[in-house]
């Protein structure tokens, strides 16, 4: 009981801490010029972080939602969902939610629209 309690409390913190954080680092940037290209790539950092951690801690869910039961399953340490989700889309064995998750971080990342997408281009050790 108390680890259900402690991760509800958790989940709620935990998006008001990033927010603020965001702000905070927002302010500081626009005080110091010249600090956004590192700002931007600190947050690339933890966007990435972010990917690896809902990969690896909702298993359950990812392969619920988003792969065939042949598909390459979710929950690899260190590897993002992005990565997972490009082996399925290459193994064509995402599930419709999975088709749509594709879609939307294809439509998001305009870097990759030409050169496979996004979850293509994130593959960890490709097979």
């Amino acid at each position: 009981m108390l680890g259900i309690l402690l991760y509800i409390i958790a989940a709620l913190l935990f998006p008001i801490v990033a927010m603020a954080n965001l702000l905070v680092v927002l302010y500081k940037t626009i005080r110091v010029r010249g600090l956004w290209k590192s700002v931007n790539s600190n947050f690339l950092m933890l966007a990435q972080q972010i990917d690896i951690f809902a990969n690896v801690s909702f298993p359950i869910l990812w392969n619920t939602l988003l792969k065939n039961k042949h598909g390459y399953s979710f929950g690899v340490k260190k590897e993002t969902l992005s990565s997972a989700l490009g082996k399925n889309q290459i193994n064509n064995t995402l599930s419709i939610g999975g088709k749509i998750l594709v879609g939307i971080l294809w439509v998001i990342d305009a870097r990759y629209w030409f050169k496979g997408g996004h979850c293509k281009n994130s593959i960890i050790n490709k097979f």
